[in-house]
């Protein structure tokens, strides 16, 4: 294990937890644990910031500037604090064709947020999405990018928001 930047001391068990996706690659290839770092320590704080991308190139022996790119070529990292529960509305053509931006745009003007926005409580991001794989169902999103939300017309998205106000 290699010494972490001062600036992002990461916990033991953080550690621990990385060390177990390194132990999956070959030696020379611990560099592929990459995304399981990235997604542990989003887990752990809510989002991925500079800091934590530094303490993971250092843990890996790569340059942070790669890890950066791992970061920020997937939406499923969050580079910033977001709301409790995260909204990904695919607009990509089949979703746009059947009301994808639509649907983006109903949950902003609900929100009062511009897309990429938090509502003012803190409880809701919302942002658009490339393809979510699902284009008959459109519109889709994609709930803290684990549940799949399908034929969200403007009535659902409406009870979508209330159900998620609600959440404790």
């Amino acid at each position: 294990m290699s010494a972490l930047p001062s600036s992002m001391p990461l916990a033991a068990e953080t550690l621990a937890r990385f060390d177990r996706e390194v132990a999956k690659f070959p030696v020379e290839q611990k560099q592929s644990a990459v995304m399981a770092c990235l997604a542990i320590v989003q887990q752990e704080q809510g989002f991925v910031s500079a800091d934590a991308e530094r303490a993971i190139a250092d843990h890996l022996g790569m340059p942070p500037i790669a890890v950066h790119e791992v970061t920020t070529f997937y939406n499923m990292y969050n580079q910033q604090p977001l709301g409790k529960f995260k909204l990904n509305v695919c607009t990509n053509l089949p979703c746009q064709l059947r009301d994808g931006e639509t649907a983006l745009q109903h949950l902003c003007s609900r929100l009062g947020v511009e897309p990429y926005g938090t509502s003012a409580d803190g409880v809701v991001t919302v942002q658009p999405s490339e393809c979510l794989g699902a284009c008959a169902d459109a519109p889709v999103m994609l709930l803290n990018d684990r549940q799949m939300l399908s034929y969200m017309t403007n009535e659902r998205l409406d009870e979508l928001l209330a159900t998620l106000k609600a959440a404790p």
